[in-house]
C-alpha cells in the first residue's frame, strides 16, 4: 500500500451558544486536517482542534512541507514517517504548536488507515483494554459567561442525564465570585457526584495558593490549569500544598515537556490531548510514561472525543473521558454517550471519516 495522494482541510463548526473560559473565547470550533488516499482505496482521516483561529498555518504546513514526504510513502511506516516530519524541514522554526498539531493531523489520518485495514475499530486495533464503555464527565454545562442561574440549571441536568461527574470554569476577575459559583454548584449536584474546576491558566501562584485551599472544602476531584502551562516549577509547589490533586496537559506539546511535569511531581492528572502532542504515536508514549509512575490519564478533548474515545478504551491507566458534544453530528460514526458512558464505536477505523454534507458546508476555503 502507498499513499498517493493528500489533501488539507479546514472546517469551521458553530457553536451556539458562543462560550468562554477564563483565556478563551469561541464561536466556532476549528478542525485543521487531512486526507490521506492509497493506491487501495483507503483514505485516511485527522485532524486537530482549534478555536477557530491560525487553522490555515496547520494546513499550509501540512499542504507546503509535509506532503512531499507522505507521497509514496507505506501508512503502516507510521513511526519513521512521524520521525521524518518531526525532524524535517519545519523543525527549525517550530518543534511544538502549529508544526506539531500539523503532524498529529498526519499521525491520525495514519492510524485511520491502518485500522481500516484491519477491519477494526481502533481501540480494538491498539489492543483494546475497556471492551464495552468508559466514563464519561461532562464538561459542556460549566463555562465562565454562564450567569449563575443558568449554571445550576445546566449541572443539574447534567447529573440527571445521568453523568456522575462534571467540570466548571473558573477564573473570574474575583475569585470570590469563582468561590460562591463552586459552592453554589456543589449544593445543587450533591455530595456524591464528582467536581472538577479548571482555571485555564489564568491564576498567578499566589492566587491559585490562596483560593485553591480555600475552596478544598468543596471536595473537588482536580484543579485543571491554575498556572501557566510552561511553568513546571510552580506547579510542583502547588502540587505539594494542596490536598486537591493537580490535573493538567491541554497545551503540554511534546512528551519531554510531560516527563518533566511528571517527574517532579507537579501533576497529577495527566491530560495528554492527542490533537496537541503529535498525533496517536507521541500520545501512547505519553500515557505509557504516566503508567510508569502509577499516574492516570484523562485527556483533553480537543478532538471532541471521536479520537480519544479509542485511546482510553485501550489504555490500562486511562481512567475515563471528558464529553463536549459540538461536532459530534457532522460525523458518519459520531460518539455516543448512554448514561453518563461512552458507548465504544465499532466501525473500522478511528471515527474520523465527516459526512460530505457537512464537510461541504462548514469547510474554509
Amino acid at each position: 500500500m502507498k499513499i498517493i495522494d493528500v489533501e488539507s482541510f479546514v472546517l469551521h463548526v458553530p457553536i451556539t451558544p458562543p462560550i468562554t473560559d477564563a483565556i478563551n473565547v469561541a464561536t466556532h470550533w476549528g478542525l485543521a486536517g487531512v486526507r490521506i488516499f492509497t493506491d487501495e482505496g483507503i483514505i485516511g482521516c485527522g485532524y486537530t482542534g482549534t478555536t477557530a483561529f491560525g487553522d490555515e498555518m496547520i494546513a499550509k504546513t501540512i499542504d507546503q512541507y509535509y506532503r512531499e514526504v507522505l507521497i509514496g510513502k507505506d501508512p503502516f511506516m507510521v513511526k519513521e514517517i512521524w520521525d521524518e516530519l518531526r525532524f524535517g524541514k519545519m523543525h527549525w522554526i517550530g518543534r511544538a504548536g502549529v508544526t506539531h498539531m500539523a503532524l498529529a493531523a498526519v499521525d491520525i489520518a495514519l492510524w485511520d488507515i491502518m485500522a481500516k485495514v484491519a477491519k477494526q475499530p481502533l481501540w480494538k486495533y491498539l489492543g483494546g483494554h475497556k471492551p464495552k464503555k468508559i466514563k464519561a464527565y461532562n464538561t459542556n454545562g460549566g463555562w465562565l459567561n454562564w450567569s449563575k442561574d443558568r449554571l445550576l440549571k445546566d449541572v443539574t441536568e447534567i447529573v440527571e442525564q445521568g453523568f456522575s461527574g462534571v467540570k466548571m470554569k473558573v477564573g473570574k476577575p474575583n475569585p470570590k465570585e469563582d468561590y460562591d459559583r463552586v459552592k453554589a454548584v456543589r449544593k445543587a449536584i450533591g455530595d456524591d457526584i464528582t467536581l472538577m474546576i479548571d482555571v485555564n491558566q489564568m491564576w498567578s501562584i499566589n492566587t491559585a495558593m490562596t483560593w485553591g485551599k480555600k475552596l478544598e472544602e468543596f471536595d473537588l476531584f482536580w484543579l485543571e490549569e491554575p498556572l501557566n502551562p510552561d511553568d513546571i516549577l510552580n506547579h510542583k509547589k502547588l502540587a505539594n500544598e494542596l490536598n486537591v490533586p493537580i490535573a493538567l496537559g491541554e497545551h503540554v506539546y511534546t512528551k519531554y515537556a510531560f516527563r518533566d511535569y511528571i517527574h517532579q511531581g507537579a501533576v497529577e492528572y495527566v491530560q495528554v490531548d492527542v490533537t496537541r502532542v503529535a498525533g496517536i504515536t507521541e500520545w501512547l508514549q505519553v500515557a505509557g510514561l504516566a503508567a510508569a509512575y502509577d499516574l492516570p490519564v484523562c485527556p483533553h478533548v480537543g478532538d471532541m472525543g471521536q479520537i480519544h474515545q479509542h485511546l482510553v478504551a485501550s489504555t490500562q491507566n486511562a481512567t475515563m473521558l471528558e464529553y463536549i458534544p459540538w461536532i459530534r453530528h457532522i460525523f458518519v460514526e459520531p460518539i455516543q454517550v448512554d448514561n453518563g458512558y461512552y458507548v465504544l464505536p465499532e466501525m473500522p477505523g478511528a471515527s474520523t471519516d465527516i459526512l460530505p454534507g457537512y464537510f461541504k458546508k462548514y469547510r474554509v476555503k
